[in-house]
C-alpha cells in the first residue's frame, strides 16, 4: 500500500503489537531496531538498518511507566536524527502528562507542555495523536500536530446496535462537547453526571442530569484509570433504574484499582481502543483497533496527502 520505498516504521517497547498491526495494515515490515535498557534502567536505541534520508515514523504510547516510555522515545528520536533521518514523525496513540496542562494551583509545572519542548530538542519534526485529554496541547508544539479521533472507530462498532432507548452520559461537564457529537450521531438524548473528587484516585458521584429509568446508558470519556468516575457514574446510574450501562473509553490505562472496581459489575461493558498495550483478562473490556486508522494516517502523512477525511463518520 505505501509508496515508495523511504517509508520506515519503528517502536518503542510500550505498544509493539499495534506497531506490528499497523505494519501488517501498510504491507510493510517493522523497522528493526535495538529498544532495550542497561541494567541500570538506562535506556539504549540502536537503529540496525540505514535510515539516511527516510521518512521514519516513531510509534510510542506514554502510558505507564511514562517516564521510562516517554525517554524512550525521545531517546529513538535523536538517534534518528543523528543517523540523518530526512524527517522525524512521532506517534503518540496515548499521550501520557495530559492531564497536567494548565497551573490550577499554585506552583505546580505544565508538564504536558515540557514533554512537548522535549520532542521538539530532540528532533521530532512532526506528531501524529489521538484523542488528547485537552486540545489545547495541540497548541503547546511549535511543529505539525495531527490529532485523530478515535470516535469513527466506535461508530462503526456502535453501527448495528438499537440506539432508540439509550441515552449518552458525560461523568463531567468538560466531556459535554465530545458526549454531544456521539449524541448527534446516534441521535441519543444527553445527560451527565454531576461529580465530586474526593482524592486522587476517589470520586464521588452526586447528581444526574437526564434520562435514566429503564434505558441503556452509554457514558464517553477519554480515559480511565482507576475507574473510579466510570464505577461512581454507573453505580448511580444502575440505582436510578438504568436497565444497562456501557462505557466508551478512548484510552484504557488501568491499573489494579481499576481492574477491581471493573470486577465489581456496575459496568456491564467497556469499550476502548488499543492505543495502550493491556491485558483484558476476564474483564468487561471490548478492545477495537486503531491500527487502519494510525496506519492511514501514516499513508497519508508520508505521501503529503490530507488527512481531513478520516475525520468523517460514514454510515450515519
Amino acid at each position: 500500500m505505501h509508496n515508495g520505498t523511504n517509508l520506515k516504521i519503528f517502536s518503542g517497547n510500550s505498544n509493539l503489537p499495534l506497531a506490528k498491526e499497523i505494519c501488517a495494515y501498510l504491507d510493510m515490515e517493522i523497522g528493526d531496531a535495538l529498544v532495550t535498557s542497561f541494567p541500570d534502567s538506562e535506556s539504549f536505541v540502536r537503529y540496525n538498518e540505514n535510515i539516511r534520508g527516510m521518512d521514519v515514523f516513531i510509534l510510542q504510547s506514554t502510558n505507564s511507566p511514562a517516564n521510562h516510555n516517554i525517554m524512550e522515545l525521545l531517546i529513538m528520536v535523536d538517534a534518528a536524527r543523528r543517523a540523518s533521518a530526512a524527517r522525524i514523525s512521532v506517534v503518540i496513540p496515548f499521550f501520557g502528562y495530559a492531564r497536567q496542562d494548565r497551573k490550577d494551583q499554585p506552583r505546580v509545572p505544565i508538564t504536558s507542555k515540557l514533554i512537548a519542548n522535549l520532542l521538539v530538542a530532540a528532533g521530532a519534526n512532526r506528531v501524529l495523536t489521538m484523542d488528547l485529554h485537552a486540545q489545547q496541547i495541540q497548541g503547546f508544539f511549535d511543529i505539525p500536530v495531527d490529532h485523530l479521533y478515535a470516535s469513527p472507530v466506535f461508530f462503526d462498532y456502535m453501527r448495528n446496535r438499537n440506539t432508540e432507548n439509550m441515552t449518552i452520559f458525560t461523568p463531567d461537564v468538560g466531556g459535554m462537547k465530545m458526549a454531544n457529537a456521539y449524541a448527534e450521531v446516534l441521535g441519543c438524548p444527553l445527560g451527565f453526571v454531576a461529580k465530586r473528587r474526593t482524592g486522587a484516585s476517589t470520586v464521588e458521584a452526586t447528581n444526574l442530569v437526564g434520562e435514566v429509568e429503564g434505558r441503556e446508558i452509554l457514558i464517553i470519556d477519554d480515559m480511565t484509570e482507576t475507574a473510579g468516575t466510570l464505577t461512581a457514574a454507573a453505580k448511580l446510574l444502575k440505582e436510578r433504574g438504568a436497565k444497562r450501562v456501557s462505557a466508551v473509553i478512548s484510552h484504557c490505562v488501568l491499573n489494579d484499582t481499576g481492574r477491581e472496581r471493573l470486577q465489581q459489575g456496575y459496568l456491564d461493558e467497556l469499550v476502548t481502543t488499543n492505543s495502550v498495550n493491556m491485558k483484558v483478562n476476564d474483564l468487561p473490556i471490548k478492545q477495537l483497533s486503531v491500527a487502519p486508522l494510525l496506519g492511514e494516517a501514516i499513508q497519508r502523512t508520508h505521501t503529503d496527502s490530507s488527512i481531513s477525511s478520516l475525520f468523517e463518520v460514514k454510515g450515519f
